[in-house]
């Protein structure tokens, strides 16, 4: 049974920091892209972050670039999300997903990812 498994999430004051972690049973996903949405309530799913499957390449959204980092580790079979300069608008249920037809990591889409973790709740005060 495939599972991504995402924990790290909690409760930071506008400008901290969170490291979201997902880890990956059931199969090895070294050779899937990964990736990074979010959703707060009342809006729709967004990207985040994605990694290609080699690690080499990186995506990230305008409102998190400079701030967040996604990165992988082949050995764990895990991806991770350090956000960095948290703000209120970052407040939101995170999921981490995986898509072997987004190898490269550059799909932004998420109805191209074919596992998905059950989410993580990151909550900023300000």
């Amino acid at each position: 049974q495939v599972q991504l498994v995402e924990s790290g999430g909690g409760l930071v004051q506008a400008g901290g920091s969170l490291r979201l972690s997902c880890a990956a049973s059931g199969r090895t996903f070294s050779r899937y892209g990964m990736g990074w949405f979010r959703q707060a309530p009342g809006k729709e799913r967004e990207f985040v972050a994605s990694i290609m499957w080699s690690g080499s390449n990186t995506y990230y959204a305008d409102s998190v670039d400079g701030r967040f980092t996604i990165s992988r580790d082949h050995a764990k079979n895990s991806v991770y999300l350090q956000m960095n300069s948290l703000k209120p608008e970052d407040t939101a249920v995170y999921y981490c997903a995986a898509g072997l037809d987004v190898s490269d990591g550059a799909s932004t889409v998420g109805g191209e990812y074919d596992y998905w973790g059950q989410g993580t709740q990151v909550t900023v005060s300000s």
